[in-house]
């Protein structure tokens, strides 16, 4: 009789371990992945950057998306000026993490300057002639330029809007009568929209920023692409979290962003 009791009691003691087995197996799946998923490093620190003016909208948009997605990083206000003016700060020495150039010429001041490697292309973007709402000049195209009796604005030839505007005038044989060079695409479209310029050359994608002014047919404009290089610094103040912005930019998030915008693919 005691042999029996013993075996009752190993076989209920069997059952009990059986159940907690069981109950293990059915639990909530997903308890051990949420566990690991709060156990990963989330990205922490401040992010400094450096971008072209002609990319104001797009990486404001970027920004705000990025620091919502890594509650961690402050992302500080992003400054955005001519391409050369901003590789010229970066290698006198101003604290940078992440730069974004109109071109390669001046991220190529800053890999020279062993300040940066391997930027990867991330946009492209062409130039539009611009005039202001009812295009009170009557400029019909880029021979337009070429009247002293017009208000033209074009970028200084050291930014790549500038750099980009000469090469499109050249290849349409216009010598343009220009009354003021600005160092950045912003300032030119600032002064068509505001009446102060009969005509001015702009990326497509800052005409589109505004309703106040207009664009006008710009033949050849399409054979002359400025593309768009990124790279965190070498010196970077946060490493890390430069690495994940720029990754960021290039991924399909950034792509979109950017495709929405007007910029064409790299």
């Amino acid at each position: 009789m005691r042999t029996l009791r013993l075996a009752a009691v190993a076989a209920a003691a069997l059952l009990l371990l059986t159940g907690c087995s069981t109950a293990a197996s059915d639990a909530d799946p997903t308890a051990t992945s949420d566990a690991s998923a709060s156990a990963e490093p989330q990205l922490e620190g401040e992010l400094t950057v450096f971008a072209a003016a002609s990319l104001k909208t797009a990486f404001d948009e970027l920004a705000t998306q990025f620091e919502a997605e890594n509650p961690g990083v402050t992302v500080n206000p992003l400054s955005y000026d001519g391409s050369s003016t901003l590789a010229t700060q970066i290698i006198e020495g101003a604290s940078v993490d992440v730069f974004a150039s109109a071109d390669e010429k001046n991220m190529q001041k800053v890999v020279d300057a062993d300040l940066a490697t391997d930027p990867e292309l991330f946009a492209t973007n062409v130039l539009t002639l611009v005039t202001p709402v009812g295009n009170p000049g009557g400029v019909t195209g880029l021979a337009d330029l070429a009247n002293a009796d017009l208000t033209v604005v074009l970028c200084a030839a050291e930014v790549p809007c500038g750099a980009a505007s000469a090469t499109l005038l050249e290849n349409a044989g216009v010598t343009a009568s220009v009354d003021s060079y600005e160092q950045n695409v912003t300032a030119v479209l600032t002064k068509v929209a505001s009446g102060e310029a009969d005509a001015g050359l702009v990326y497509v994608t800052d005409a589109a920023t505004t309703d106040e002014v207009e664009t006008v047919e710009t033949e050849g404009a399409d054979a002359v692409v400025n593309r768009y290089p990124i790279v965190a610094l070498t010196g970077a103040p946060d490493s890390e979290v430069a690495a994940a912005f720029v990754a960021f930019v290039l991924s399909d998030t950034g792509r979109s962003v950017l495709s929405g915008l007007g910029f064409g693919a790299p």
